[in-house]
């Protein structure tokens, strides 16, 4: 069994939870979630079976796009509204007119530096950071550089908003939501998150648990080349032993390609078997996926 389940997660589960999940329910073995999805929060997960799982690395670097809810007025521990508040709530939250809640949201736009909450999946010292806020341990977590591609209020109705965020692998928006916060000088934590998309999955094309079945699951699963946004080269099938054994091949239209580019490569029309590099005129493999 090898494809992609684009699982719309609901809230309660852990990723791990829904990778557990389709394991017991389909019989399969080699199964991975994308990119951690909070527990309180639901959305787009795919999933990977069988020889897709070698992928699992290049969905993860995909752009995500989120829906969430900001509430101004306090911080939590935990930076979402089921952690501990640590502070009184402030007025002043009430009074911010939207053109500088505006200014202030746009100015997140960009590359950013931004550190993830203490309950997170973070390793410190080969340990979950939540594992060690749990025991009462504060654990020191480096701050990391993201991007945030696009983020756009579509409510603002103090002491909440409603922000469409688009950004790359690794943005905590429960960060993203204390840091507004503070920069307006008021705090805020997160009390809602749903993940629209990932790459080219989204709520549209997703499926609910209750959906996975091992009788008609080939009908909800996505072939592992659907997933990866890059170019496609068609190799003549002759090529096909020397390639499966790691050798490369010459090609005669690299003038198509950039130098060191990731492309899909097939045999002939259909037969997708790996991902590639073009290098000097020549095709290398990456990763093999038959």
């Amino acid at each position: 069994m090898n494809g992609i389940i684009n699982v719309l997660k609901p809230p309660g589960m852990t990723s791990q939870d829904v990778v557990s999940y389709v394991k017991r329910t389909l019989k399969e073995k080699k199964v991975g979630h994308t990119g951690t999805l909070d527990p309180n929060a639901c959305g787009v997960l795919p999933i990977c079976l069988g020889k897709a799982t070698k992928i699992v690395d290049y969905i993860m670097n995909d752009k995500k796009t989120y829906i969430c809810e900001l509430t101004l007025g306090n911080e939590t521990d935990t930076c979402d509204k089921y952690g501990k508040k640590l502070f009184e709530y402030d007025m002043n939250c009430e009074i911010i007119d939207y053109n500088t809640f505006k200014s202030v949201v746009e100015s997140f736009k960009g590359r950013i530096k931004q550190v993830p909450p203490i309950f997170s999946a973070v390793k410190i010292n080969g340990k979950r950071a939540y594992d060690l806020a749990r025991q009462g341990i504060v654990p020191e977590i480096k701050e990391r550089e993201v991007i945030i591609y696009e983020i756009n209020i579509l409510k603002y109705t103090p002491p909440t908003a409603i922000i469409k965020i688009c950004c790359s692998k690794g943005t905590y928006i429960r960060s993203l939501c204390r840091d507004i916060g503070r920069k307006l000088g008021c705090r805020a934590y997160m009390s809602f998150l749903i993940r629209t998309a990932t790459g080219k999955f989204s709520l549209e094309n997703s499926i609910l648990l209750t959906e996975i079945t091992p009788d008609d699951i080939s009908k909800k699963m996505f072939r592992a080349d659907y997933a990866l946004d890059m170019k496609s080269i068609f190799v003549d099938k002759k090529f096909y032993t020397k390639l499966m054994n790691g050798n490369n091949i010459s090609i005669s239209n690299s003038l198509e390609f950039l130098n060191n580019e990731m492309v899909k490569v097939y045999i002939e029309n259909d037969l997708f078997i790996a991902i590639g590099k073009i290098n000097n005129n020549n095709l290398f493999i990456e990763k093999l996926l038959v």
